[in-house]
């Protein structure tokens, strides 16, 4: 088997049909001997019955695999354990691939002998931003936008990797860099608080790189569309993955601070304050939507803080 294609999902089995259309169109595959891998990470929907009909109706071998543990990096690592590909990629569920992904993403792993690779994430372009995303493009990579340019390059795996919506890696990265860390990524559907974590794909990358000679490329034409839900355009939504992402990397900091204040570092205390001190700044001089940014950047410290104190906490707590 030369590629799989893993879709990773969680009671969005309304979402499957599209995506395994998408992937039934692709062009240029009669040479690649590939198969699409689904991943049920323990619905509570249809997912598995809507599965069994895909595979039943459609022309592409697919198969089913059920993670019970809850929580997007369990159910990657499943996926790993059971394609069969040299090579495999994960689509997410709300993801339209273009026709030619496939063949490109296959064919930039190979040409390159890659670890891994990435390709371009564009939004659904029928999508109406709210002004302050639109007047912000910057906003845009945090819906899941990733777009390098027009020339295929190597890229560093640290300032620069594949996005968890578009990338593809060899089967030898398994053996090397292991698993998705499951303490980090998303849990859930990804409406609540307590679900909404990334960092998952960041930390993989930083472990290949860490190796040594790690081989990441980005290829232009492995294009893929992803499909923004409502809640994703909420500004709660991006305050919530800030905070929880400087709540996530705080909590798993294992570094001693010798001058800390219930286990939350005290130079943190300051730049909260400074980060604090810009937004009410910009609010002044440029209004709520242009000073939305620098808001997101304060949640972000203040997730920082949460996660140094919960951290510390839990150490002081007896163990029972």
């Amino acid at each position: 088997m030369d590629f799989t294609v893993i879709i990773c999902t969680y009671n969005r089995e309304k979402n499957l049909p599209a995506c395994i259309t998408a992937l039934e169109q692709q062009e240029q595959t009669s040479s690649i001997k590939w198969e699409v891998l689904i991943v049920d990470n323990n619905s509570s929907d249809d997912t598995k019955k809507t599965v069994a009909r895909l595979a039943e109706q459609s022309p592409l071998e697919i198969r089913y695999a059920f993670e019970p543990q809850q929580g997007l990096n369990h159910a990657r690592n499943l996926g790993m354990k059971e394609s069969k590909g040299t090579y495999f990629t994960y689509v997410d569920d709300d993801i339209t691939v273009s026709k030619s992904w496939l063949f490109s993403m296959h064919h930039a792993l190979t040409i390159n002998d890659a670890d891994a690779m990435g390709g371009r994430i564009h939004l659904d372009p029928t999508i109406q931003f709210p002004s302050w995303i639109s007047k912000n493009p910057e906003m845009f990579g945090f819906l899941g936008f990733q777009d390098f340019g027009e020339q295929a390059m190597q890229v560093d795996g640290i300032k620069r990797y594949p996005f968890g919506g578009n990338m593809a890696f060899n089967r030898r990265v398994i053996e090397t860099v292991g698993f998705f860390n499951t303490k980090l990524g998303r849990k859930g559907e990804g409406t609540k608080k307590n679900e909404l974590f990334k960092g998952a794909e960041t930390d993989y990358f930083h472990r290949l790189v860490a190796l040594g000679n790690a081989k990441i490329f980005y290829t232009p034409d492995a294009i893929v569309y992803h499909h923004i839900l409502p809640f994703q355009l909420k500004k709660g939504y991006f305050l919530t993955i800030h905070q929880n992402a400087g709540y996530q990397k705080a909590f798993h900091d294992p570094t001693q601070y010798p001058r800390s204040l219930g286990g939350v570092p005290l130079f943190l205390f300051p730049q909260t304050l400074r980060a604090l001190g810009k937004y009410i700044s910009l609010i002044i001089s440029q209004g709520m939507d242009m000073a939305f940014r620098q808001r997101m950047t304060l949640h972000h410290f203040i997730g920082q803080v949460l996660g140094y104190n919960a951290s510390y906490r839990q150490a002081d707590t007896p163990s029972q």
